[in-house]
C-alpha cells in the first residue's frame, strides 16, 4: 500500500522531513537495545552483576522509545520500518566487539554508543523545530533520558 491510509496533520513536506528523522531514530533505537542486549549477554568481570543489570535497564529505555518513536511516525502516518536489513543498513551506533568483554570494555563501548546518539538525537531536534513540535518534544524527552544513562555509564569510568 503506498498511499497512507492514516491521515497527518502536517504539510507533505514537514511530513517528509519529520518522517525521515523519526525512521533515523527508530533505526537508532532498535540497535542500541540489540547492542546492549548483545552486551548483556557477553559481560565478565568482578563487576558483571551490576553492568549486566544496568545493560538490561538501558535494552528498556531503548525498548520504551522505539515504540514511541514508532508509534509517533504512525500517528502522522508515516509507515515506520524496523526490519533487521533497514537497521543493519542505517545505524549509527558504533559496531560492537563481539565475544566475551571485561565489564569496563563494555562501559566504554556503551558510553560511545550513547554519545554517538545523543549527538545524531541533538541535530534531529533541530531538524525537526520547524516542522513538528510534538516529535520534537519526543525526541527532547529521549536525548534527555539517554544522556542521564551517559553520565552513569561514564560515571564507572571515573
Amino acid at each position: 500500500m503506498s498511499k497512507s491510509p492514516i491521515t497527518s496533520p502536517l504539510s507533505e513536506s514537514d511530513k517528509a522531513a519529520v518522517g525521515a528523522v523519526l525512521q533515523a531514530t527508530l533505526v537508532d533505537l532498535i540497535d542500541l537495545s540489540l547492542v546492549a542486549k548483545q552486551a548483556h549477554w557477553n559481560v565478565v568481570g568482578k563487576n558483571f552483576r551490576s553492568v549486566h543489570l544496568q545493560l538490561d535497564e538501558l535494552v528498556t529505555t531503548a525498548r520504551t522509545y522505539t515504540d514511541e518513536v514508532a508509534e509517533r511516525a504512525a500517528a502522522l502516518g508515516i509507515s515506520p520500518n524496523g526490519k533487521a536489513g533497514t537497521v543493519a543498513a542505517g545505524s549509527g551506533v558504533p559496531e560492537f566487539p563481539d565475544d566475551w568483554l571485561r565489564e569496563a570494555d563494555v562501559v566504554a563501548a556503551v558510553v560511545t554508543a550513547l554519545a554517538t546518539l545523543i549527538e545524531r538525537l541533538r541535530a534531529r531536534i533541530d531538524e525537526v523545530d520547524k516542522a513538528d513540535l510534538v516529535s520534537q518534544d519526543l525526541l527532547i524527552e529521549i536525548t534527555r533520558n539517554l544522556e542521564q544513562a551517559h553520565w552513569m555509564w561514564q560515571a564507572q569510568q571515573a
